[in-house]
């Protein structure tokens, strides 16, 4: 199968692209960090996504202007984001419909939360999909190797404190729990929803995650026993202000076919050896 990768070059797509291949697809690469002509915002001129969602047999939507924590509170509620988060849904969305082939649009967990703008912007995301006749999934705090520094989330940020700094001061009081999954069980479940996909109802959203609930505190215990116990940790009396623990429990109907391999421990490892 020819699958294109929108977002190819990014935290999820970079690894998914990678499976897939060892998996034995084609894939077709799309991102604005590989080729500035790739701008999901400004297609209207070049027509290269028109040319490149033609060609292909079924695609991700993996593209979004989103970050950790930091980069939410910052941006997330701000013109510019929102502009471009709707710019690049409208125009995948376009042509998606014109020319009717099957695609996964990765939605989150935040998509619930109301409060969020980017939440928000999954859901009307969500929406777009379902009347087109797409596959809504959501992800639930996907963590993997991340080289851009804004944008970057817990696991790394605490790694790479640990590792550089000797110390891991949190942003908040770490009472927050998360589900996290390491990037390649979720390139592996996307996959595994492709194969899946002409027997699958669209009209719901299919939840990608552990199904475990960790505390921020007890991630920074992990990397603590990881970095060998020489480090110090410091938290906040803030609490979190990005998803306030407002998330639904997940559906858990994908483990009828699919569940993760990868354990927070091993994962985190992981992230931590490649900082």
């Amino acid at each position: 199968m020819k699958i294109l990768v929108l977002g190819s070059a990014g935290q999820i797509g970079a690894p998914a692209c990678k499976y897939l291949r060892e998996q034995g697809h084609e894939v077709i690469e799309y991102d604005i960090k590989d080729d500035i002509n790739y701008d999901l915002r400004y297609d209207n001129l070049l027509r290269t996504l028109s040319s490149a969602i033609k060609k292909c047999d079924f695609v991700y939507y993996l593209a979004s202007d989103v970050g950790g924590a930091k980069y939410l509170e910052k941006n997330e509620h701000s013109y510019k984001f929102i502009e471009n988060n709707m710019l690049m849904m409208c125009n995948v969305f376009h042509h998606l419909d014109y020319y009717k082939k099957p695609f996964i649009f990765t939605s989150s967990q935040m998509a619930d939360l109301h409060h969020s703008t980017y939440g928000m912007l999954k859901l009307l995301g969500e929406k777009m999909t379902n009347d087109i006749g797409g596959l809504v999934v959501r992800l639930w705090n996907v963590y993997g190797p991340e080289h851009d520094e804004e944008k970057s989330h817990v696991i790394t940020d605490f790694c790479k404190m640990a590792k550089y700094q000797g110390v891991i001061n949190m942003r908040t009081n770490g009472d927050e729990s998360r589900q996290l999954l390491y990037v390649e069980d979720c390139a592996e479940a996307l996959l595994t929803l492709t194969d899946q996909y002409d027997t699958l109802d669209k009209t719901k959203p299919y939840h990608i995650t552990s199904f475990k609930w960790t505390s921020i505190k007890e991630v920074a215990g992990i990397i603590h026993n990881i970095h060998g116990g020489r480090m110090g940790m410091k938290w906040s009396s803030m609490t979190d202000q990005t998803q306030m623990n407002a998330m639904n429990p997940p559906d858990p109907y994908i483990l009828n076919f699919w569940e993760p391999k990868t354990s927070l421990e091993e994962g985190i490892r992981k992230i931590y050896e490649s900082c």
